[in-house]
């Protein structure tokens, strides 16, 4: 027993001895390793590229030019080295990818995929694994029932409901009697349909047609004819970039002008604005919204950085967000460290200041945003709901095509 004592004993100061000589500075990290498993081809890649990799790719390089990321427990800043990898799209690589980067490359910090379906999917595993994770791009009532399940996925995006109030109330706000709803059968159409429709009518505008379309339809005007048909002074669209953009375009082809046109993602990418032109966007409204004139601070400086770095301007629906989720991160990383348990913590509980103004996530989801509907105006994408943060009054009826 004594021998045993004396043993441990000895252990101890030898221990406290090594660590006299290499104290534990000697093994402390001279990086942050930052990974994500997103869409760099595919469908998903450009909506990915547009709202989430340009982001990305500026906060490292502004992190890493004031010498690296502030890190709790570390007497300098450390820079990041920041780890991509190609998930197609495909939900079932995405979660490979994700796992891999936390057992194979051990990396401190994980960022998020592209898109609903692929956060639902690596949801149970950040949270298996204990990574905090703020999703940009994720629009879904059902991630809001299973919060309490997976408590390391946070969401920053404005979500069907709150932005089906706005569309609604901005509609009531016009005094538009009559609508007709048009969706795609992704989970994002089908959650904003179940809101939207009964609010419409509750709301006393007419739904006169209601219908969905395929993913990866090509020809839409069949169903756009019968919108024509039925003639309802809003059309109102949940659908993807590759949708809102086929919509726009053939409703443009076969004369349908209501006083109302409206999507859901898409039309607040400036590249949406550029394909059609100032002109023809004029008046059209979509799901966001933000722009640089918002009154958070540090919003055009944002906006004036991405452009100088990317050469394209952020669009106006989900990139400030994405941006806003890396300007929490890195004010968290600076007030408890790299402890992923105490800085899924600190997220669920604080108030951090973002471009898209003071962040506060209620039961993991943000319910903080600059705005619900945009709208386009003379180039810009205006917030015309809700109506106490609206940077412009909504143009109605919308201008014919040129």
């Amino acid at each position: 027993m004594g021998k045993t004592i004396r043993t441990r004993r000895f252990l101890v100061i030898s221990v406290l001895a090594l660590l006299m000589v290499f104290p534990l500075t000697a093994f402390a990290k001279d990086k942050v390793k930052i990974g994500a498993a997103i869409a760099l081809s595919g469908p998903n890649a450009g909506p990915a590229m547009i709202t989430q990799l340009r982001n990305y790719k500026l906060w490292v390089d502004q992190v890493n030019a004031k010498g690296g990321l502030k890190v709790k427990g570390y007497d300098k800043p450390l820079p990041i080295e920041l780890t991509l990898y190609d998930d197609k799209g495909d939900v079932g690589t995405s979660v490979r990818l994700v796992e891999k980067l936390i057992l194979k490359d051990k990396v401190d910090l994980l960022l998020p995929p592209w898109g609903t379906a692929s956060h639902f999917a690596v949801a149970p595993i950040v949270t298996k694994h204990g990574y905090p994770m703020i999703g940009p791009t994720a629009s879904s009532v059902k991630l809001m029932e299973i919060a309490d399940k997976i408590p390391y996925m946070f969401i920053i995006l404005n979500q069907p409901t709150s932005q089906g109030a706005g569309l609604v109330e901005v509609l009531k706000d016009l005094k538009v009697k009559t609508a007709a709803l048009i969706r795609h059968t992704d989970l994002h159409g089908i959650e904003f349909v179940n809101y939207v429709e009964p609010a419409l009518k509750k709301a006393g505008i007419k739904v006169l047609l209601s219908e969905s379309y395929p993913m990866g339809a090509k020809d839409l005007s069949p169903l756009l004819k019968k919108v024509k048909a039925a003639n309802p002074e809003a059309v109102l669209a949940f659908s993807y970039p590759g949708g809102t953009i086929l919509l726009t375009k053939q409703a443009r082809t076969i004369g349908l002008n209501p006083k109302v046109f409206f999507a859901t993602v898409g039309v607040a990418f400036p590249f949406y604005r550029d394909m059609f032109k100032t002109e023809n966007v004029e008046g059209i409204m979509g799901a966001g919204a933000w722009n640089p004139n918002v009154k958070y601070a540090g919003a055009k400086e944002y906006f004036d950085a991405h452009v100088k770095h990317s050469g394209h301007e952020p669009d106006r629906w989900g990139s400030a967000f994405s941006y806003a989720a890396l300007q929490i991160m890195e004010q968290a990383v600076a007030q408890v460290g790299l402890d992923n348990k105490k800085l899924r913590d600190l997220i669920a509980s604080e108030t951090f200041p973002t471009v898209i103004g003071p962040v506060k996530f209620e039961n993991q989801f943000n319910v903080q945003a600059p705005g619900e509907i945009g709208q386009w105006q003379n180039g810009e994408f205006e917030v015309v709901s809700m109506k106490a943060q609206r940077t412009a009054k909504p143009i109605y009826p919308k201008p014919a095509w040129k």
